[in-house]
């Protein structure tokens, strides 16, 4: 049976504005070879041109790959009960178990400080959703976005799948920046909205932004 790797990343896990997006790809030997002679390399180390460029090209010589939106709607409500490593861990889970290839090996870029407690958070999601599924060999590691040519491909088709969603959102809501809490234009939308009295669902409510522009914000009605 010809081995598979799947490599696993996320995009926007800090922002308050727009999705969490989790991205999954899967390679044989030849795939992996072309993903080295395509140059991949972990997507924050790649020009936003460079990233939509090898998109396209990522997804053809994948086995397969999934790109998953995790709303701030989904977010806000699974935060109630869990952490964002516990709802990343499930979600990540989800995708694993919709795919049509049952790799050998997972790679996962950890969200957690410790990368063996993200490897059983995962575990214990899938085994949750699945009790009967046989868990592959998994690895979560730090950096594995630098270390692994396929995790650095799912990084790739997260950012360039957050990018779009994020320029989509700006169709309707203006330029909102990055959706970072640390960019200015991000938090001049934010205070903006708050004045509103309207805060869209494009924005994640339970992050502490939102509580902090409250106590700042100084609204004109």
């Amino acid at each position: 049976m010809e081995s598979l790797v799947c490599g696993v990343d996320e995009a926007g896990r800090g922002p308050v504005v727009g999705p969490l997006v989790l991205g999954c790809a899967v390679f044989d030997a030849e795939g992996k070879a072309m993903l080295r002679d395509l140059k991949v390399r972990d997507s924050k180390k790649l020009s936003q041109s460079r990233r939509v460029h090898l998109e396209p090209l990522i997804k053809e010589v994948a086995v397969e790959w999934k790109v998953v939106r995790v709303s701030p709607v989904d977010i806000d409500r699974l935060r109630r009960n869990m952490s964002l490593n516990v709802i990343e861990a499930y979600k990540t889970a989800e995708m694993i178990l919709s795919l049509e290839n049952t790799p050998s090996k997972i790679i996962i870029d950890s969200a957690d400080a410790v990368a063996e407690n993200y490897a059983r958070k995962f575990a214990s999601s899938v085994q949750s959703l699945n009790p009967e599924y046989i868990l592959p060999e998994v690895l979560s590691e730090h950096k594995a976005d630098d270390n692994h040519l396929e995790v650095s491909a799912a990084s790739v088709l997260a950012k360039v799948d957050r990018d779009r969603c994020i320029e989509e959102l700006k169709l309707t809501y203006g330029d909102f920046g990055s959706g970072y809490p640390s960019d200015e234009l991000t938090q001049a939308f934010i205070r903006d909205v708050i004045c509103s009295g309207e805060v869209p669902e494009c924005v994640r409510r339970s992050w502490n932004t939102l509580d902090r522009s409250r106590q700042t914000s100084i609204c004109d009605y």
